[in-house]
């Protein structure tokens, strides 16, 4: 008897966070006997991310739903509707069994063409309430999975599953040696992790910078600042280091980091929580933002995983007291995250996967 192989397209671009649960998934969509394929678009950081994986990869054309006015809201439904009938050339050659959606606005013509096609397609939402590329989604989405409980009562209650994050395995397995030697460091100095998600954050890259002379009185500071983000004046600062963007590396500075200051994307800060990484997120304020990022920290907060500062009253001087009360008192916020009861995300989006799919075989 021949087993057919099972194919599953996966989609999710525009950020990191759109990208890298996918990316989780990989080793046990592997193991599990599944071909994958991956559609993004034509030139997004998905691309990039995903070229170090032996997965077949397709750009279409994209566009972004905008709730303010842009003169690219006039030009980009017309894109959205070739990447619709770029989407569904490609998936009818693919011939997917199933398809799953990290969202991103790429992800929209990927799932809406699927679903025409009668392909099942699971979703994840990753924030608190959903973006408007799910939102759009939802109604032809088979499931969409969540990470915060809060979550459910925003969406569909027979097609809502609360999965929390898929967390990339080799994040636990980083060398804290290694990370001191990569960034120059000793090992007799605590070291603060910065990271402002995969495009950078230039407000707190800058506040970061302006507390630098009191923050190195007492840390080390390893910054993850976003592509062409670097500050050329201040390479040669000792105790500073500064990186545009990490892949495998990005393991060992989290084993080296003592305290994380962070945005508060939804896949960020569940990495936090995984990796029982006491932090400071800094969300992104509502007024650049659809306010996702202030809801998530707030959780975190209350949950007593976080401490939060709002951006618009962030100085250095308040960066620099926070950080320094945070890693005074890390060990009761690592006690409380090892508490949380951790979901197993990837086992759960595998068996709902499974699920979906041998229903598609009666």
């Amino acid at each position: 008897m021949v087993i057919k192989m099972k194919k599953i397209v996966l989609t999710g671009g525009g950020t990191a966070g759109h990208v890298t649960p996918n990316i989780a998934l990989l080793p046990k969509l592997k193991e599990m006997g599944y071909e994958v394929h991956y559609i993004g678009s034509y030139d997004g950081m998905e691309k990039r991310l995903m070229a170090d994986f032996d997965v077949p990869y397709y750009g279409i054309a994209t566009g972004k739903f905008r709730r303010y006015f842009d003169i690219k809201n006039f030009t980009d439904p017309f894109r959205v509707l070739k990447g619709l009938s770029e989407a569904r050339k490609i998936i009818k050659k693919i011939a997917p069994d199933v398809v799953f959606s990290k969202g991103g606005f790429v992800s929209v013509p990927v799932v809406r063409a699927a679903a025409s096609l009668g392909i099942p397609c699971i979703i994840h939402e990753s924030d608190m309430t959903p973006g408007l590329a799910n939102k759009i989604c939802i109604p032809v989405a088979t499931k969409v999975c969540c990470n915060f409980p809060e979550t459910l009562s925003n969406l569909p209650a027979e097609k809502a599953i609360l999965t929390g994050s898929p967390i990339r395995s080799e994040l636990a397995t980083g060398n804290r040696i290694a990370g001191l030697n990569l960034c120059g460091f000793t090992a007799n100095k605590p070291v603060i992790m910065v990271v402002g998600g995969s495009l950078g954050a230039a407000s707190v890259n800058k506040v970061v910078r302006q507390a630098l002379p009191k923050l190195l009185e007492n840390f080390q500071v390893v910054h993850i600042c976003g592509r062409e983000k670097i500050d050329n004046l201040l390479l040669n600062v000792q105790g500073y280091k500064q990186f545009e963007y990490l892949k495998s590396e990005m393991k060992d500075i989290f084993a080296m980091a003592d305290v994380v200051i962070s945005r508060a994307g939804a896949n960020a800060i569940c990495e936090l929580l995984a990796l029982k990484k006491p932090n400071l997120l800094i969300p992104l304020p509502a007024g650049s933002s659809r306010g996702d990022q202030i809801l998530n920290a707030a959780s975190f907060e209350s949950q007593g995983f976080s401490m939060v500062i709002d951006e618009d009253i962030l100085t250095d001087n308040l960066l620099a007291d926070k950080v320094m009360e945070l890693y005074c008192s890390r060990q009761s916020y690592i006690d409380t995250m090892e508490k949380s009861g951790q979901y197993n995300s990837i086992l759960t989006i595998m068996n709902l996967l499974e699920e979906v799919t041998a229903k598609k075989e009666i």
